[in-house]
C-alpha cells in the first residue's frame, strides 16, 4: 500500500525555523526509550489484552476467572497474559493451585483510561462535527 501525500498536509514552501527545531531536538526522546515504549503500546494494542486490562482494573482475578469473563479458553488468556507479564502490564501471584493476575501498577491502569478519555473525546468530537455539517 503506497502512501498518498496530499498537498494540504505539507508546506507549500521549503522552510527551516532553526530555534524551533533546537527546542524540538532537546525535547525528543531517545531511540532505546522509543523502542521500549512502543513495546508497551504494542502489547496493549491487541484488542483481548485491552478486555484483559479492563476486567482486572476493578481487582484481581485468576485466570480461569478472566477466561470465563470473556468467553475464552483458559489456554488462550494465559497465553495473553503471559505475553502482557514480559511487558509488565501484570503481575500474578499464586495461591496454592490457583494463578491471580492484576494490573501492575497504577500506571498501567492510568494509560488504559487516558485511551478510553481520547476516545471519548474524539468521538464526540467526530459526531459534533457531524452534526454541525448536517
Amino acid at each position: 500500500m503506497r502512501s498518498t501525500i496530499h498537498q494540504k498536509d505539507v508546506c507549500d514552501v521549503a522552510c527551516i525555523h532553526p530555534e524551533a527545531v533546537e527546542q524540538a531536538k532537546k525535547r525528543a526522546m531517545d531511540s532505546l526509550a522509543a523502542t521500549d515504549l512502543s513495546r508497551i503500546f504494542q502489547v496493549m494494542s491487541d484488542p483481548t489484552r485491552l478486555r484483559i486490562i479492563s476486567i482486572l482494573a476493578d481487582g484481581e482475578l485468576c485466570v480461569c476467572d478472566i477466561a470465563s469473563a470473556l468467553s475464552m479458553t483458559v489456554s488462550a488468556v494465559s497465553h495473553q497474559l503471559r505475553t502482557m507479564r514480559m511487558a509488565q502490564l501484570v503481575k500474578y501471584r499464586k495461591e496454592g493451585r490457583i494463578a491471580f493476575y492484576s494490573l501492575d501498577d497504577e500506571h498501567v491502569l492510568k494509560l488504559f483510561t487516558q485511551g478510553l478519555d481520547h476516545l471519548s473525546h474524539s468521538q464526540a468530537s467526530h459526531t459534533a462535527i457531524k452534526k454541525r455539517n448536517r
